[in-house]
């Protein structure tokens, strides 16, 4: 696969984590009173999902690199 195909699979992941990261803290924002421990825990996967587009950030920066260097 090439560096440019890398680069727009990645750009695609990215846009759908984000997209799934917004909908989920729109889910917590909006129970209400509920289980305190299932808010936390919720609010806790949004974290990590957060790590984890901007692990996947610092990699589309580093295939661009690559691929302005092609």
């Amino acid at each position: 696969m090439s560096t440019k195909d890398d680069l727009r699979r990645l750009d695609e992941d990215l846009a759908k984590l984000k997209q799934d990261n917004k909908d989920l803290r729109d889910q917590i924002r909006d129970m209400g009173a509920t289980d305190q421990f299932e808010i936390a825990a919720m609010i806790a996967q949004a974290d990590e999902r957060a790590g984890l587009i901007a692990e996947l950030e610092a990699r589309r920066e580093t295939l661009r690199l690559r691929l302005e260097q092609e």
